[in-house]
């Protein structure tokens, strides 16, 4: 890869929230089942409903949507952001009264990279 390509990848977060019903047994199943599947691609949950995965490039970040759109439930409203980590990082999180600072979220980037 190029210098010219490097400075044009960005580190991204996805981030996925929903609202799925849960009145029916068969709904609370299939709603279970897409937040496993989330879990299973690396999401972190940071609220109900809301689930944030860290990624290496904006491609990568396209690459988790499209992994999203094919296990859709039938139902309910699904909906994912594409954040810089620059954007993550100011978001401002309150637990109850109490703002928190960097070191107290829970949200944090991994401390380094992985390369497989």
């Amino acid at each position: 890869m190029d210098e010219r390509n490097f400075s044009n990848i960005k580190i991204m977060w996805a981030i996925a929230m929903f609202d799925l019903p849960v009145k029916k047994k068969s709904e609370r199943k299939l709603a279970a089942a897409f937040r496993k599947h989330l879990l299973s691609k690396g999401f972190t949950m940071l609220q109900f409903s809301v689930y944030a995965k860290f990624c290496s490039s904006r491609d990568s970040a396209r690459a988790v949507i499209n992994t999203i759109k094919h296990t859709l439930p039938p139902h309910g409203n699904v909906r994912v952001a594409m954040l810089t980590d620059k954007q993550f990082g100011e978001m401002y999180v309150f637990s109850g009264t109490k703002q928190l600072n960097s070191e107290e979220r829970e949200d944090k980037p991994p401390e380094q990279l992985m390369l497989f």
